[in-house]
C-alpha cells in the first residue's frame, strides 16, 4: 500500500489532479461558512447582472458581480459548488455500489445468473440514460431535491460499472486462491467479499472517481435545461448556468454569469480525469512497462 502511494506521489498527473480537486472540495466545504455574504441575500439597489459594485468608491463589494436578482455571485458559486459536489459524490456512491455488486455476482457465479444479470445490465445500457433522467426529472415539476437528483443519476449510470466489474470478476473466478478458498469451505459471499473484492479495490475506486465526474456533469446538464434541483438552498453550478442562460448573460457579454461556474465544473471534472489516468498507470503494471 505504501509502495503504491509512493508511486502515485511520483505521478505529476496525480499531484495536479489531487491539488485541484482537494481545492474545490475545501472551497465547497468551508467557503459558504467563511464568505460573509449570504447567497440568498438580495441587494435591491444593485442592477441585475452588474459586473461589480464599489463600496465607498474604494472597496469592491461584489467580486464577481450579481445575478439577475442582485445576489452575490461568489456566494452563489460557493453554495453551487457545495451542492454539485454533494450530488456528484452521492450519485457516484450509488452507481458504484450497484454496479459493483451486480458485476461481482455475475462474474463470479457465471451460468444462468451471469446470463440474467448481464441481460439486465445490457438492457439498461441500450436505453439512453440521459433521456431516462430527463423524463423522470420532468415528472417531478416540484420537489426535485438535490438528493432526488443524485439518486436518479446513480440509478441510471450504474450499468457501465457493472459491465466492467463483471469482466474483472470473471477473470479471477478460476484463480488458485479462489479454488483454495472453496476447498477450505468458504461460502460464496466470503469468496466474493474476502477474496475477489480486495483484488478489485483499486479498480473499483477508479470507477468511483469517474462516476463522481459523471454525476457532476449529468446534474449540470439536466439543470442547464431547467430540470435540476428546485427549492431554497438547492442552487447548484448547473442551476447557476441555467439562470444566466435564461437571462441572456452570454449574449449580453455578461461573462461573470457564465464562465466562473463553467470554469469550476471544468476544473473538477478535469482533476478527476487526471486522478483516474494517473491511478490507472500505477495500478496496471502493463501500462507502467
Amino acid at each position: 500500500m505504501l509502495k503504491l502511494l509512493r508511486n502515485l506521489i511520483k505521478e505529476p498527473m496525480f499531484v495536479i489532479g489531487s491539488f485541484l480537486f482537494l481545492t474545490t472540495i475545501l472551497a465547497g466545504l468551508l467557503g459558504p461558512s467563511l464568505y460573509t455574504a449570504h447567497p440568498d441575500a438580495i441587494d435591491s439597489y444593485v442592477q441585475p447582472f452588474k459586473q461589480y459594485e464599489l463600496e465607498s468608491g474604494k472597496h469592491i463589494k461584489y467580486w464577481l458581480g450579481t445575478d439577475d436578482l442582485g445576489k452575490d455571485y461568489v456566494a452563489l458559486l460557493l453554495r453551487g459548488l457545495q451542492n454539485s459536489l454533494y450530488v456528484g459524490f452521492m450519485a457516484g456512491i450509488i452507481a458504484t455500489t450497484i454496479g459493483t455488486l451486480v458485476g461481482l455476482f455475475a462474474g463470479f457465479k457465471g451460468g444462468i445468473i451471469d446470463d440474467v444479470l448481464t441481460m439486465f445490465t445490457n438492457l439498461f445500457i441500450v436505453i439512453p440514460s440521459f433521456v431516462v433522467l430527463v423524463l423522470v426529472s420532468a415528472s417531478w415539476p416540484e420537489g426535485r431535491s438535490l438528493t432526488l437528483i443524485a439518486i436518479l443519476i446513480g440509478l441510471t449510470t450504474w450499468p457501465w460499472t457493472a459491465r466492467s466489474v463483471r469482466a474483472q470478476a470473471a477473470s479471477l473466478r478460476g484463480r488458485d486462491h479462489i479454488s483454495l478458498a472453496r476447498i477450505n469451505g468458504a461460502t460464496n459471499l466470503q469468496i466474493i467479499f474476502k477474496h475477489i473484492l480486495p483484488y478489485l479495490a483499486s479498480y473499483v475506486f477508479m470507477v468511483f472517481i469517474m462516476q463522481v465526474a459523471s454525476g457532476i456533469l449529468s446534474e449540470s446538464a439536466i439543470s442547464m435545461i431547467g430540470l435540476g434541483p428546485v427549492g431554497e438552498g438547492s442552487t447548484s453550478l448547473g442551476v447557476i448556468l441555467n439562470i444566466a442562460k435564461d437571462q441572456g448573460a452570454l449574449t449580453d457579454k455578461k461573462w461573470w454569469g457564465i464562465f466562473p461556474a463553467a470554469g469550476v465544473i471544468t476544473v473538477m471534472v478535469f482533476a478527476l480525469y487526471l486522478l483516474n489516468n494517473s491511478m490507472e498507470g500505477v495500478f496496471n503494471p502493463r501500462l507502467r512497462k
